[in-house]
């Protein structure tokens, strides 16, 4: 029986119409279908609006500034009549119980404000995964026949990330657009901000596959820039601890330098130590901030 919960997807999209087409392939075999999908294009070549009549729910196309954190904005502006809303990253690919689960979860569970489903593989970590890898890996996941206990988390990863309309809306609660383009570390902000709330979780019964595209992200400069700059803010923010904000920076400033004399070919790790440098140096300066990566090249 269906709970009477409205689901909203909504998906930021930045250079990657192919990678986005087939996506909404996958979500149109969702078992449970949502209310509507919105948008939101950095560009206007992003998105072919031709797609829309193809799937079997209506389809919005929302505006936003260019930059992750905007672009989500756009999309809860425009999605607040719903009760839930579904961020997927364009390179996510949900299980077909997704949705189902989603409702699922939020209806059995009236303290969870953020659910984020357990990732079956991450490209984000390696060179990437294609949709056939993917859809080999979902083929072979059965459901478990018992529910899964709910683990609580800090926060929910961005890729895959179920919100509670209700508290967002009532409190006008957006993601931070002071982390510009690429976002990086936005969804530890916003799911923050939520935590007062309620509960933020991981469901195990929530599953996909994220490609981790290479493709339409923020340059290594600029990303490694973000690795300083971001958790710096967000600990002055308030938003992040202290010490998970330095092992962060700690950790990625490290696999950057170390991996820098070998680096991977899909990782720019010699622009992204240059681009820690950079971080270091504002921070001595006492200008760091992680709207200075739009000045950069």
């Amino acid at each position: 029986m269906r709970s009477g919960l409205r689901i909203a997807v909504g998906i930021a999209t930045a250079g990657r119409p192919l990678i986005l087409a087939e996506t909404l392939v996958e979500l149109a075999s969702q078992t449970r279908l949502p209310e509507a999908f919105f948008v939101c294009p950095a560009a206007a070549t992003d998105f072919d609006a031709s797609q829309a009549s193809q799937l079997p729910f209506p389809v919005h196309v929302v505006k936003g500034s260019r930059g992750l954190p905007a672009q989500r904005n756009a999309i809860i502006d425009a999605a607040l009549d719903f009760d839930i809303l579904m961020f997927f990253d364009d390179d996510f690919v949900p299980a077909p119980s997704y949705l189902a689960e989603v409702e699922n979860c939020f209806a059995a569970h009236a303290s969870v404000v953020v659910a984020t489903g357990l990732l079956l593989a991450d490209g984000i970590i390696g060179p990437g995964i294609d949709f056939a890898a993917a859809r080999a890996t979902l083929a072979s996941f059965e459901l478990p026949k018992t529910e899964s206990p709910l683990v609580n988390r800090y926060n929910a990863y961005g890729c895959n990330m179920a919100v509670r309309v209700a508290p967002v809306r009532a409190n006008g609660l957006r993601f931070d657009e002071n982390l510009p383009l690429y976002g990086w570390a936005e969804d530890v902000d916003f799911c923050r901000q939520l935590a007062i709330y309620g509960r933020i979780v991981e469901n195990a019964r929530m599953t996909g596959v994220h490609l981790g595209v290479k493709g339409g992200r923020t340059s290594g400069i600029r990303f490694g820039y973000s690795q300083i700059a971001n958790p710096y803010y967000l600990w002055r923010k308030g938003t992040t601890r202290p010490g998970g904000a330095l092992r962060q920076v700690v950790r990625n400033v490290g696999s950057n330098v170390l991996k820098s004399i070998w680096p991977e070919p899909w990782i720019d790790r010699r622009g992204r130590a240059f681009g820690n440098a950079l971080g270091f140096a504002d921070l001595l300066r006492g200008r760091l901030h992680p709207k200075r990566i739009l000045e950069l090249k």
